[in-house]
């Protein structure tokens, strides 16, 4: 046995100690669960169905981890990854897995997550695919080393299991083909000195205006017939390719009759309040910070829509200024992946929208919101989750709620 690492728990295996385990499925955050003698184990990057020789890394008080040594039986359902360094980089979970298998196991996380969290039995619709599979990710933030003397620095993301150890990648198969195409000359202005001596995270955006790598710099995106602008290094939806569906299944699930009004809670850069503009009377954007205000104001004027309005809220009273009447009303969130708070929900309900419209980027957090609104009167009519992420654990979820 290797000498193990200082605080290591020895219960109930040995540090690096080899097991002969059977995967019997996946959890939430994409690992390989087996059992040994009725004690969970952890593995990355294996599939269900698979014997494989696994090495002990860590015990928990509840189950311990274990790296994959050998597959000494593959599963069917899984493939050669794209990317020499799967398994090494921490950016992918599944690129071992084929993509109608990663599909599925994406939609059973989001029924898990209502199970466990919010005890919510849900039928979950197919997750609706990517139009690529690789090649579909329009932002990408490698982190640099330090300089160091006579050595390059690295250039890429976390090594698999560390919180501080970068390995270098000198291309990306999840990127556009215009960021790998950008790149190698990206990394070099870093190993030349161009940039600053401490480490740091590059960006390289790709953009109407090209690839770009200054945080500040305006850039422009297209989704459908709209143009949004905002500073390269703020957020915006990362899968071009996918997002002018998901947004316009967001607006098919709010629309409600001619005089309806939509209000976009978290609305940002107004990417659905503007794009559902000529779909209501009148569309409301709720923003609290105020650059996301500004550029959602901005977007309204150069797409030349007037019949939005944005405010600028604060989270105790984001719903003060909104005259809702007896019209027909739909509201679509889109929080941060913390999900909303429950300051915010309980205004919500008073709202009393017909329909709520919630998107989300972590099942778990919506989960968590989901059973306050269904404890707050409202039902789940549909739950369609979206892959934005391909050969990565993360999903997109979208669910619709009707009072």
């Amino acid at each position: 046995m290797n000498s193990a690492p200082k605080g290591f728990n020895e219960h109930p295996y040995e540090y690096h100690q080899e097991l002969i385990l059977v995967i019997d499925n996946v959890t939430n955050l994409g690992f390989g669960v087996a059992r040994d003698n009725g004690w969970v184990i952890h593995v990355a990057f294996v599939l269900p169905g698979e014997e494989i020789r696994a090495k002990i890394f860590r015990n928990h008080k509840n189950y311990s981890e274990a790296d994959c040594v050998e597959v000494l039986k593959k599963s069917p359902h899984r493939v050669e990854p794209q990317c020499t360094l799967f398994g090494t980089c921490g950016g992918c979970q599944y690129q071992s897995v084929e993509y109608k298998t990663q599909l599925e196991w994406k939609r059973q996380q989001v029924v898990d997550n209502f199970q466990r969290i919010s005890d919510l039995e849900i039928d979950a619709l197919p997750v609706i695919p990517s139009p690529k599979e690789y090649a579909y990710r329009s932002k990408l933030t490698p982190h640099y080393e330090r300089a160091r003397q006579d050595e390059k620095r690295k250039i890429g993301f976390l090594r698999y299991g560390s919180r501080k150890v970068i390995i270098d990648v000198p291309q990306c198969p999840i990127a556009t083909d215009n960021i790998n195409q950008s790149l190698p000359s990206a990394r070099e202005d870093i190993q030349s000195g161009l940039t600053k001596k401490k480490g740091g995270t590059l960006l390289l955006r790709d953009t109407l205006e090209g690839v770009v790598t200054d945080n500040k710099k305006v850039v422009c995106e297209k989704v459908g017939e709209l143009i949004f602008q905002f500073k390269a290094g703020e957020f915006f939806q990362n899968n071009p390719f996918i997002l002018p569906k998901l947004v316009n299944y967001v607006i098919e699930q709010a629309l409600g009759t001619e005089d309806s009004l939509l209000v976009d809670a978290y609305c940002g850069g107004g990417l659905f309040s503007l794009s559902a503009a000529q779909h209501f009377k009148h569309v409301v954007g709720i923003e609290i910070s105020r650059e996301g205000f500004d550029w959602a104001r901005a977007n309204a004027l150069l797409n030349r829509i007037e019949n939005v309005d944005f405010f600028l809220g604060e989270a105790s009273s984001i719903f003060a200024e909104i005259e809702k009447g007896e019209q027909n009303c739909s509201l679509v969130i889109d929080p941060p992946r913390r999900g909303c708070d429950e300051i915010f929900l309980q205004q919500a309900l008073l709202f009393n929208p017909n329909k709520i419209v919630y998107v989300s980027c972590d099942p778990a957090t919506q989960a968590r919101d989901a059973k306050f609104l269904v404890n707050g009167g409202y039902k789940i009519s549909k739950v369609q989750p979206f892959d934005l992420f391909p050969q990565t654990r993360h999903v997109e979820n979208i669910v619709t709620f009707i009072r």
